[in-house]
């Protein structure tokens, strides 16, 4: 657990009732205990705001990630993934008991699990980038994870094995809708997109824009350059030159790429206003 954020509700596992035990001493609470380490058991499951389905969707699970449980009522488990920090409810029945650990990740943009090691068997899935695999058997060119199906083993990395060009991960995504919350390859948004990038590459990132602006390095912009990332209050987008951005974004409903002048003045228009500036991801 990272204590640098403590007292952010978002990456804190406490409340006036309940706190985790690992933070007795830390953060004000009533009582104090272990959390449960659960894992996700579907492709990808939302964490949400509130113990319900209908509630804002704030972050989401990756299949294999870790969710430290703190409470399980009325079919909610209310814990913090242990992958970005990220606190909410997740729904119970997406979470089974933690296992063995993950050998590796899934390295394609997204791809299926299959019955059986043949790709004219039942395709289950769709799991996406970064998700996380424990390969059990293989025959041929495919490997079988626990609790899922028999992968093309192309299609997954060791984990501590990624990419070196975050940049081009976040190419792949292009085209893929907007989803408030999201970090999946079926739909995610603009904070995702950096994030999902980055892990593909084996490097942090924090989950929300303002986490992540206050985590990189700023750069003049007269120096911007391929890979830094411009800000504005609630967005981020990826430069893919110092004139071109790829980002998530509700406008296009979508992945797109646009000139960044174009960008400046659309979203200057409205209440979001002119950019916060520009980090560099060195």
């Amino acid at each position: 657990m990272s204590f640098d954020r403590l007292g952010d509700p978002r990456v804190t596992l406490a409340r006036p009732d309940l706190a985790d035990l690992r933070l007795e001493g830390l953060a004000p609470a009533e009582r104090f205990e272990a959390s449960e380490a659960m894992v996700c058991a579907v492709p990808a499951t939302a964490i949400r705001a509130t113990a319900s389905r209908d509630a804002e969707q704030w972050d989401q699970l990756l299949f294999g990630e870790v969710f430290r449980v703190l409470e399980v009522k009325d079919g909610f488990a209310w814990g913090q993934a242990a992958r970005d920090g990220y606190v909410g409810f997740v729904e119970a029945s997406a979470l089974i008991p933690q296992g063995a650990p993950p050998t590796h990740a899934v390295s394609a943009i997204r791809t299926y699990a299959f019955s059986k090691p043949d790709i004219k068997s039942r395709p289950e899935g769709l799991y996406s980038l970064n998700a996380l695999v424990t390969v059990e058997a293989r025959e041929g060119r495919f490997a079988k994870g626990v609790g899922t199906g028999w992968f093309v083993e192309a299609h997954l990395t060791a984990i501590g094995h990624g990419e070196r060009d975050y940049v081009a991960v976040a190419e792949r995504f292009l085209g893929a809708p907007y989803q408030w919350g999201g970090r999946e390859s079926l739909g995610l948004d603009c904070s995702g997109l950096v994030q999902q990038a980055l892990y593909a590459c084996v490097r942090a990132c924090p989950r929300d824009t303002d986490m992540q602006r206050g985590f990189f390095p700023e750069v003049a912009e007269a120096e911007r350059r391929r890979g830094d990332l411009v800000f504005w209050k609630g967005h981020v987008a990826v430069l893919l030159d110092a004139e071109t951005i790829l980002h998530a974004n509700a406008h296009h409903m979508a992945t797109a790429i646009e000139p960044l002048a174009e960008a400046i003045a659309r979203i200057e228009a409205t209440p979001t206003g002119a950019p916060l500036g520009y980090r560099r991801v060195s």
